[in-house]
């Protein structure tokens, strides 16, 4: 992947084979997913926000102030993706430290609130696939690490280049 991200790949690997029009299509979809997948995984955030509002003031969270917490978190993002410009590269280490939510810990769950038959067809494939979440969560980790080790890491706050 070079550096610059996903959109940048796109145009250096496809730009010459590929219409303008779809290469313009993919990138209007890219900027929609992103802002979209920003407000569903930022809901337990503002969740966490109104939980902590109403916990004080013993009232519920009006229009208004829920959208400030959304606005406050917004800036809040910026202001770290702009501060910290060099946490891509630790983006291997991160998604690799953070897989098993999404592929181990969901098994393990089922496993403990089911409580499935043990040694059964379904127990074994709970255990193996949250096994082999862990597995791909522990290589990760180590790539991530490995790249870091690799390419170094230049800690440079609030300059981008």
């Amino acid at each position: 992947m070079p550096s610059g991200g996903m959109l940048a790949a796109l145009y250096g690997f496809h730009s010459h084979d590929t219409p303008r029009g779809l290469l313009a299509t993919t990138c209007l979809l890219v900027v929609l997913n992103c802002l979209s997948s920003f407000q569903i995984y930022s809901m337990p955030v503002f969740d966490s926000f109104e939980a902590y509002y109403t916990g004080r003031t013993n009232r519920p969270c009006s229009a208004w102030v829920r959208s400030g917490f959304r606005v406050f978190y917004g800036f809040l993002s910026l202001f770290i993706s702009v501060a910290m410009p060099f946490l891509s590269s630790l983006a291997g280490l991160l998604g690799g430290l953070t897989l098993p939510v999404t592929f181990a810990y969901p098994c393990f769950m089922w496993i403990r609130v089911k409580k499935p038959e043990r040694f059964s067809f379904s127990w074994y494939l709970n255990w193996g696939l949250g096994l082999l979440g862990t597995t791909f969560s522990l290589a990760f980790s180590i790539g991530g690490v490995w790249s870091i080790i690799n390419n170094g890491m230049k800690l440079k706050f609030f300059k981008p280049n």
